[in-house]
C-alpha cells in the first residue's frame, strides 16, 4: 500500500510518511504557490500553441519560401508543445534563495507569465549558474538550495542545501536540511543498463566544466560514477 501524502496540495507534493517534517506549510507553502502559477501559464501557454499550431496547418500552400517558413515554424510548434506537454510542472529541478528573499525557480526550459515575470528561468543562462555553482567555501548571493525529486509529475523528495549561517541570511529560513544530498542519493540508488535523468543533481564541479568555454581538447577524469558522463552529455 502506498504511503499518504502530507502535502496541502497533493497535485503536485507527495511526501511519503517518514519525510513529513518536509511537507510543513512554513518549508513548501511559497513552493506550491509558485508551482500553481506555472500549472496556470503552462495550461495558458500549450493552448496558445496548440491553436497558433492548428492555424499553420490549415493555411494554403503558398510559394516556395512561404512554405519553408511555414513548415519550419510548425516544426517548431510542435517541438516546444511535445517538451511541455512531456514534463509539466515538473519541469522545474529546483530553486534558490538569495540574500535579498528573492527565490529564483530553476527549470529545463525558461517560462515567464503573461506580465512577463519569470517563473522558470533556463538552466543553460548565465542567470541559473547561481543554483548549480554555489558551494559552502563560495556561497555567493545564495542562501539555500533546494533540489525536487519529481516522480510521475509529482514531488517525492526534496533537499535543501544551507550555505550561509543565519546571521549571513538576510532572511528567516524556512528549510528542511537532509543529511543526505540529492546527488548522494542519486549515486546510493539502484543502478540500470539506462542512464537516468540527472539534471537536478549536477555539482558545481560539474556544472564549471559544462559551462566552461570550449578552447581546445578538455580531459575529465575521475572514478567510476564520478559524473564524467553527465559532463560529457
Amino acid at each position: 500500500m502506498p504511503a499518504a501524502s502530507h502535502a496541502p496540495n497533493p497535485a503536485v507534493f507527495a511526501l511519503p510518511d517518514h519525510l513529513s517534517h518536509k511537507a510543513s506549510p512554513a518549508v513548501i507553502a511559497a513552493d506550491e504557490q509558485h508551482f500553481a502559477a506555472i500549472t496556470r501559464t503552462l495550461e495558458s501557454r500549450v493552448a496558445d500553441l496548440s491553436a497558433r499550431l492548428d492555424a499553420r496547418r490549415r493555411e494554403p500552400a503558398g510559394r516556395f519560401a512561404q512554405t519553408i517558413e511555414r513548415d519550419a515554424d510548425i516544426r517548431r510548434l510542435v517541438a516546444e508543445l511535445a517538451t511541455l506537454r512531456r514534463f509539466g510542472v515538473d519541469l522545474c529541478i529546483g530553486h534558490i534563495a538569495l540574500t535579498g528573499g528573492e527565490r529564483v525557480y530553476v527549470g529545463r526550459i525558461g517560462l515567464i507569465d503573461e506580465s512577463g515575470t519569470p517563473l522558470l528561468v533556463d538552466w543553460r543562462t548565465p542567470a541559473a549558474e547561481p543554483y548549480f555553482a554555489a558551494t559552502l567555501a563560495a556561497p555567493g548571493d545564495v542562501v539555500y538550495r533546494r533540489r525536487y525529486r519529481w516522480s510521475g509529475g509529482r514531488i517525492v523528495d526534496l533537499w535543501d542545501e544551507v550555505l550561509v549561517d543565519d546571521d549571513n541570511a538576510g532572511t528567516n529560513l524556512h528549510t528542511a536540511p537532509d543529511d543526505q544530498s540529492a546527488f548522494v542519493t542519486s549515486l546510493s540508488g539502484a543502478r540500470t543498463g539506462r542512464m537516468r535523468d540527472v539534471l537536478s543533481t549536477i555539482q558545481s564541479d560539474q556544472d564549471a566544466i559544462i559551462r566552461a568555454d570550449a578552447t581546445g581538447a578538455l580531459v575529465v577524469d575521475g572514478g567510476p560514477g564520478t559524473g564524467k558522463t553527465v559532463v560529457a552529455m
